[in-house]
């Protein structure tokens, strides 16, 4: 028989539910429930609504009541789509290198940049880095991101790729969070690799696009467009075998120049992340397409960079998810929601825009469309943050963590 639990009341519940993908939010456009439930049938929510009402159904199915006795707001459960937590090694010399002044070329030819993260990371086994990844998810899900997007890229050749995303297989089997893995051989060219771009890159859409699919391993590709990465015109046969396959298509575009988002555009990628190098001609052309930006403010507070365009892209009309980008190198911090906060204050971004960048926007950047709001039949993926009102959590930057947080119908930690 299905269990069925009821939580409340809750002082706001924000559903998120009804909002449109694309464009500027406004904050008298969030769907606030007051002295509001939830009941939840398994894996899924029920129904919402108001507590009173729900105790009556609650009581005729002889659902658990889970009382709340103080104020909680609730949000649906955070989605992080962009991060690379799988990786093995430090990158704090980097750091104080790049704060003394030293260039991303500099701090590369001393040793440091993402070969030194491949470098680590080659040395750590398959156990050691799922182990890794398990307890950075385990932190990302004690402040409410209960779906995470986990990418290679630290391996740059068919073996040591295999053996990142065997340990992102596996570290899904021991969380209770949600890790949706990304294929990122396209991070740079390996510098022990005796070819040029091209050929690495038919080497791994020949040869290790078949493994993935066979191991069910990754349905996403992602490759870095850039001046220190890949080129456009090399990227665009790759990725076209990746559609061929049955991928799904994200891309590293805009980071430090533009070019990225117009291959985005061109393939119909499910998303374009970075976007700080972006212009007016890039903002014009990914808010006229179904690409979902996606802004990654830890990697501008970690290089000292502008940020992404966040506002004008909203204001042009596009979709605006926002992530972590936590990665050993460039955003070191790991904190989405902080950044998120940091994010809005920057870019004048309302708390409406920042929150669906984080639930229900950052879902479509991912292509999941059974979470990111809280609406029957969804996942009852929520959080619970001790306070009388959702302001109160963006005006704490990052500081006011859930009290509660649930994943399918599950608490799965509490601070009580």
């Amino acid at each position: 028989m299905t269990k069925y639990k009821l939580i409340g009341p809750i002082t706001q519940l924000i559903s998120m539910n009804g909002l449109p993908l694309k464009g500027a939010l406004k904050d008298e456009q969030l769907p606030i429930l007051l002295n509001a439930g939830i009941l939840t049938e398994g894996e899924h929510i029920h129904s919402i609504g108001n507590y009173t009402d729900l105790k009556e159904i609650a009581k005729s199915l002889e659902a658990e009541i889970i009382e709340l006795q103080s104020d909680y707001v609730c949000l649906p459960g955070f989605i992080d789509a962009h991060t690379h937590i799988c990786f093995s090694g430090s990158r704090a010399n980097d750091y104080a290198m790049r704060n003394s002044g030293k260039s991303y070329l500099e701090i590369a030819k001393s040793g440091g940049g993402i070969w030194d993260t491949v470098s680590k990371t080659r040395t750590a086994s398959q156990e050691q880095l799922c182990h890794s990844v398990v307890k950075r998810a385990n932190h990302l899900l004690k402040n409410g991101i209960t779906t995470v997007e986990v990418k290679s890229g630290y391996g740059l050749s068919i073996k040591e790729e295999l053996k990142m995303l065997r340990a992102i297989k596996e570290a899904n089997l021991h969380l209770e969070s949600d890790l949706i893995a990304t294929c990122l051989a396209a991070h740079m060219l390996p510098k022990d690799y005796d070819g040029n771009h091209r050929q690495y890159l038919d080497e791994m859409a020949s040869t290790l696009f078949p493994l993935l699919k066979e191991e069910n391993l990754a349905n996403r590709i992602d490759a870095f467009v850039e001046q220190s990465a890949f080129s456009k015109e090399d990227i665009e046969p790759y990725f076209k075998k990746a559609i061929e396959k049955g991928f799904d298509i994200t891309v590293h575009a805009d980071q430090f120049t533009p070019g990225g988002s117009e291959i985005a555009v061109k393939i119909n990628a499910i998303s374009a992340d970075h976007l700080e190098a972006s212009t007016d001609k890039e903002i014009r052309m990914l808010a006229e397409s179904d690409v979902i930006s996606v802004a990654l403010p830890g990697a501008s507070i970690g290089l000292g960079c502008d940020f992404t365009p966040a506002r004008r892209i909203l204001d042009a009309g596009g979709a605006l998810a926002i992530a972590s980008d936590w990665n050993p190198g460039s955003a070191p911090m790991g904190d989405l929601l902080t950044q998120a906060c940091i994010l809005g204050t920057f870019q004048k971004l309302s708390n409406a825009e920042v929150l669906a960048g984080i639930t229900h926007r950052a879902a479509a950047a991912l292509k999941l469309e059974d979470r990111g709001k809280l609406a029957p039949k969804m996942l009852a993926d929520f959080c619970l943050f001790s306070t009388d009102h959702y302001n109160e959590i963006l005006y704490h930057q990052g500081k006011l963590t859930p009290s509660q947080v649930w994943k399918r119908g599950d608490a799965v930690h509490s601070e009580h």
